[in-house]
């Protein structure tokens, strides 16, 4: 959350930087729109396609991937409408699954289903019944929380579609145009098998020009939706959709906030990038820290966090500050702490900037190890999707090294069950957190 270059970032993916209004990008009077883009995969039909079902993609390439780049594709039947639900076919002309098809899109082929048997619209609805199935009935989190996500994407079988439950309200993600094109039909459906009653929902700017999607149609909630209160292992936390990133509260880390809490008990705990305080508070409230201090850039994040603290009746520092700024100084104080938490935005966006987002973690990891004391508990997240496990602990590994310490590596986490990725498609392994002893 406190990167000196940016506030937090949302996650699965989660850019909470400020931009322009979808209607501020739209071109000044006058200036002509681009011309549509001619269909660039129309090419002679394979052999034997005339007995293929319409409308149909062809690949190239096997690939299990849900996200199909343009390089990975022949021909397709024609002019498809965008959005349309495809039959898609391996280059030995035998059916090889389904997707959702948009030329625009940086990704025209989105796979929703591999396999030889004829797939359906009706079976779209069914993912989404067997992704509420497995967090209500098989996970039973509504015993914890009610706060999880509900549908993670590609991981439960509807690419471009992020769920997330607060309370009675529904959060969809959306990012591709097939989805949006179906909300009218889905959004009564999840209301129903979740028990809920209004929504929000959100798109990318970039995305939503790149889709052809128009946020000004999204489907309106019964009722406004600004201020929801949510409970999470007995903890209460307010979730403000007018000013947070995305939803002003991450469900990604409740496990991971549960288990730090139970290991410091008496200790005194630094929160660097504590954004709404949900680690904090977890400390303080149920693991019984003597002392907490939560640092985060963001005066809205911070503010939440105050807020958050005096729900639960909790006594916690939270402080307005930029993190690498505020551990710095406290390693010119000299001062240490017990326990040192790090969970800061998602540093590494694309591949262009992946080399300066790790030196940002690695800067990051240095300064959090100089603030915890010998033997102190050290954890340390990433959500940068395109940052593989090893390559994270590496980085860590790294920073410790530069200081001339070790680390006593516990484990690494990730995020709740309801957050699931496909052993297809590591990216979707977004967090990663790791817990050591700084010895």
């Amino acid at each position: 959350m406190n990167d000196s270059h940016s506030p937090r970032s949302p996650r699965n993916p989660r850019d909470s930087r400020s931009k322009p209004s979808y209607r501020d990008r739209r071109p000044p009077a006058g200036r002509p729109r681009s011309a549509p883009k001619k269909n660039l995969f129309v090419n002679k039909s394979p052999e034997g396609s005339e007995s293929w079902l319409s409308p149909w993609v062809e690949l190239k390439y096997f690939t299990y991937n849900p996200a199909v780049f343009p390089r990975m594709l022949g021909s397709v039947s024609g002019e498809i409408a965008p959005g349309s639900l495809v039959h898609v076919y391996d280059k030995n002309g035998e059916l090889f699954g389904s997707g959702f098809w948009n030329e625009t899109s940086r990704t025209p082929l989105r796979m929703v289903y591999h396999g030889r048997d004829v797939f359906r619209e009706l079976e779209l609805d069914a993912a989404l019944e067997r992704a509420v199935k497995l967090r209500r009935d098989i996970l039973r989190l509504d015993e914890t929380t009610n706060a999880y996500r509900v549908l993670h994407g590609d991981s439960d079988g509807v690419g471009g579609l992020v769920v997330d439950r607060y309370a009675d309200v529904l959060s969809l993600e959306v990012s591709t145009l097939a989805v949006w094109q179906r909300l009218g039909r889905w959004l009564p459906l999840l209301h129903r098998l979740c028990g809920t009653g209004r929504h929000v929902i959100q798109a990318d700017e970039g995305i939503a020009r790149m889709e052809g999607i128009r946020p000004e149609d999204a489907p309106e909630s019964s009722a406004p939706v600004k201020l929801v209160k949510i409970v999470e292992n007995g903890i209460m936390y307010e979730v403000d959709f007018a000013q947070g990133h995305k939803t002003g509260f991450f469900c990604d880390q409740r496990d991971n906030r549960l288990k730090f809490a139970s290991l410091v008990k008496g200790a005194t705990v630094l929160d660097l990038c504590c954004y709404s305080g949900g680690f904090s508070i977890a400390a303080k409230m149920l693991g019984g820290a003597a002392e907490v201090t939560g640092v985060d850039l963001d005066e809205k994040a911070i503010a939440m966090a105050k807020r958050n603290g005096n729900i639960n009746q909790q006594r916690i520092d939270f402080v307005h500050a930029d993190a690498f700024v505020y551990a710095r100084q406290m390693v010119r104080n000299g001062r240490l702490f017990d326990a040192v938490l790090l969970d800061p935005p998602k540093f590494i966006i694309g591949r262009d900037g992946f080399e300066e987002g790790i030196k940002k973690y690695h800067d990051l990891n240095m300064l959090g190890l100089q603030c915890v004391r010998p033997g102190g508990l050290f954890v340390t997240c990433s959500c940068s999707g395109l940052l593989s496990p090893s390559e994270f602990e590496q980085t860590v590994v790294k920073a410790a090294q530069r200081q001339g310490r070790k680390l006593q590596i516990m484990g690494m986490t990730g995020p709740g069950w309801d957050h699931p990725y496909l052993s297809t498609y590591p990216e979707g392994r977004y967090l990663k957190v790791l817990w050591a002893i700084a010895l």
